[in-house]
């Protein structure tokens, strides 16, 4: 048995027998393999990924920094126009230099930009650490800038939007029977096996087993066991078990693995064993739409119905499932095209096979805590926790950032240009120039403090 989650995202493990294809970055979690190398290791799975991370990194397009575009063009600006009232009303009116001279000196003071300079910056860099005080990363504030935009929100399934664990979600007894009967004899029957599905039903189960009761134990190839507890013929396995021996069961619906368990010829019930829905998916979901996230989609390597299964009790708006890594980074990129204009795509993940469009995602979000390297390297922004609801926390964090920067903006710009005029006019001093100046950067940077409070 091979977990292949982290690649393909399938919360069940693959069974492979002699002769299949075993690709690199599975786990074996039963038995011993012997493995022969057929591809070179630029042509292997994993070197296929970080090929298609380098290149959807390339695509990214940078944040613009608000600071490097206004100060390219302001400080040359206001300099020159300080030299030009120091300098051409004296030769124009004659005389009066000195005046001029102050005027303009008064101009410069007042012009300097360091309360967006420092206030800006520090702004971010608050946001930032008020994020992590929150188990959420961020890299870098263009990142915490790009999420208040998001209006596209992109989820992986196993893992991120469910706990990545194989456990019995349901027990369906038959008509006569209870579910502590149903489990066992389920328990019963794979007490001797290591498979996956017998370790979630044994440890569902709870209790020590005697084996000294049981004889005749067979274990029959992708079907499942047959064996003898206590004078009575059990069987489970799958739903060929059932038919092959000729067993009237009822057949199980519901996404997920189904395991049927009959005893001395007839139907006992079914254990239905899925990946379990983390708590907090479905309040983060309606999250993230309250606070004006368009569309939320689900990208999973896993089956159809267990896709559509979870799309449908988290309320997502659309899903896409039976994804390999190369695929994933098509659907997000079509996903990319249609948001709308000016807005961001957001994509959180937690395997290696989301590495590549955590990447190629206007904002990546990883999975800290069960995440692998791959993907948290990739990802812009890492949640510590696991948990969905952080995203809307970190979004949170970023509107308050945001809001403090544009106050800053406004108040440095705003009393500057009050301070520009009345100096320009010759009805401020020094005094009203050094307040204009060291004032307004102080005032700047204790509002840019407030964003540690949230």
């Amino acid at each position: 048995m091979l977990d292949t989650k982290a690649l393909t995202g399938e919360s069940v493990p693959r069974s492979i027998r002699k002769g299949d294809e075993a690709l690199s970055g599975c786990i074996n979690q039963s038995g011993l393999l012997t493995l022969k190398v057929t591809k070179s290791f630029g042509e292997s799975t994993v070197s296929k990924i970080t090929d298609l991370v380098e290149n959807a990194s390339a695509r990214k397009a940078p944040t613009e920094n608000f600071i490097t575009t206004f100060a390219r063009y302001y400080t040359p600006v206001v300099v020159g126009m300080a030299a030009v009232l120091a300098i051409i009303p004296p030769l124009v009116l004659g005389g009066g230099w000195s005046e001029w001279l102050r005027r303009g000196f008064v101009f410069l003071i007042v012009s300097c930009p360091c309360a967006l300079v420092i206030s800006i910056p520090l702004t971010f860099f608050g946001g930032i650490g008020a994020a992590s005080k929150r188990g959420v990363l961020v890299k870098g504030s263009n990142y915490l800038e790009a999420l208040n935009k998001v209006s596209v929100v992109v989820f992986d399934k196993t893992g991120t939007l469910t706990k990545g664990v194989f456990e019995v979600a349901n027990i369906i007894p038959a008509a006569g029977y209870q579910k502590e009967q149903v489990l066992e004899y389920a328990a019963q029957a794979e007490s001797y096996s290591n498979h996956p599905i017998a370790k979630s039903i044994l440890a569902t189960y709870g209790k020590p087993i005697d084996q000294k009761q049981f004889s005749g134990f067979e274990e029959i190839s992708g079907h499942g066991i047959s064996i003898m507890v206590q004078g009575k013929k059990v069987l489970a396995g799958n739903s060929k078990l059932m038919e092959s021996e000729k067993i009237a069961y009822a057949a199980c619906d519901a996404a997920g693995t189904k395991f049927y368990v009959a005893a001395d010829g007839s139907y006992v019930g079914c254990i239905l064993i899925a990946d379990e829905v983390k708590p907090d998916s479905k309040c983060a979901i309606a999250e993230l739409k309250k606070i004006g996230v368009e569309k939320t989609v689900m990208l999973t390597g896993d089956d159809e119905r267990i896709g559509k299964s979870v799309a449908d009790e988290l309320g997502l708006d659309a899903y896409y499932a039976q994804l390999l890594p190369d695929q994933k980074v098509e659907k997000l990129e079509m996903l990319d095209k249609q948001k709308r204009q000016g807005s961001k795509l957001a994509f959180v993940g937690d395997g290696i096979n989301d590495a590549p469009v955590l990447a190629r995602a206007d904002v990546g979000i990883a999975m800290g805590g069960l995440g692998s390297d791959a993907a948290i390297e990739a990802a812009d922004v890492v949640l510590m926790t696991d948990e969905p609801s952080k995203l809307v926390e970190a979004i949170d964090v970023a509107k308050a950032t945001k809001r403090i920067v544009m106050q800053n903006i406004v108040i440095a710009l705003g009393i500057k240009s009050v301070f520009l005029v009345l100096g320009a006019l010759g009805m401020a001093g020094m005094w009203e120039a050094v307040f204009g100046d060291v004032g307004v950067t102080i005032i700047a940077v204790l509002n840019a403090m407030r964003i540690l409070k949230k």
